[in-house]
């Protein structure tokens, strides 16, 4: 059985869902310290204006660390407001984002306390809406070198190349609204994938996988 351990990801990237098609079994981190300026708390989408980062606000922990299960959510900036006309704005004339927004939209209205419950929930909706069903299973402490299985903890990081730090995902093009302006912009939040492409994501996950 093959076995990977990630991090808790906002509308991970492309990448990241590649993982969750590959393994058997997918442990996703709680125990880890919280760091910013990861896909922790960030997702990137395309505007039309280029790529487009969009951030969850939180509170800060006690203490100089923080364990991801404990970080909170903060209401800062009416961020919910912000992130749901983004959404709107880059994707109403997908050709997927009317059948999914609806459902989608609950995600912006409800109130989350923790980041991971949130990240955590909206992981199982996409999943659900791609008809991909990995067996997703909450760590129990954290383990710094994991033993019989693949740590993609901090392989998967808008701050890493991911032809350099991921040698088995090699992102298929896909229609994206902006991409005659633009050209493809892979590894986009699986947002981008699934309002451009609805129910052939799944085809595209499986497609980028390199054997």
């Amino acid at each position: 059985m093959n076995q990977i351990i990630l991090s808790s990801a906002y509308l991970a990237p492309v990448e990241y869902y590649a993982k969750l098609f590959a393994y058997d079994k997918v442990y996703v981190e709680r125990f880890d310290s919280y760091m910013k300026q990861t896909y922790r708390n960030r997702c990137v989408i395309a505007s039309a204006g280029g790529p487009q980062a969009l951030t969850i606000p939180t509170e800060k922990g006690e203490g100089a660390k923080c364990l991801m299960k404990d970080i909170r959510i903060s209401d800062h900036g009416n961020w919910r407001h912000v992130h749901w006309n983004a959404f709107v704005a880059a994707y109403k004339h997908s050709p997927f984002f009317d059948y999914y927004a609806d459902e989608f939209h609950r995600f912006y209205e409800k109130r989350y306390d923790f980041l991971y419950d949130f990240n955590l929930e909206l992981c199982h909706w996409m999943c659900e809406q791609i008809d991909l069903q990995p067996v997703m299973i909450p760590t129990d402490d954290y383990v710094a070198v994991p033993e019989g299985m693949d740590d993609y903890r901090e392989q998967i990081h808008p701050k890493k190349v991911y032809t350099e730090a991921d040698p088995d995902f090699s992102p298929v093009p896909y229609y994206q609204v902006f991409d005659a302006k633009q050209g493809f912009q892979p590894n986009l939040s699986i947002a981008d994938l699934l309002f451009n492409m609805g129910p052939e994501s799944l085809l595209v996950l499986r497609d980028s996988i390199v054997k």
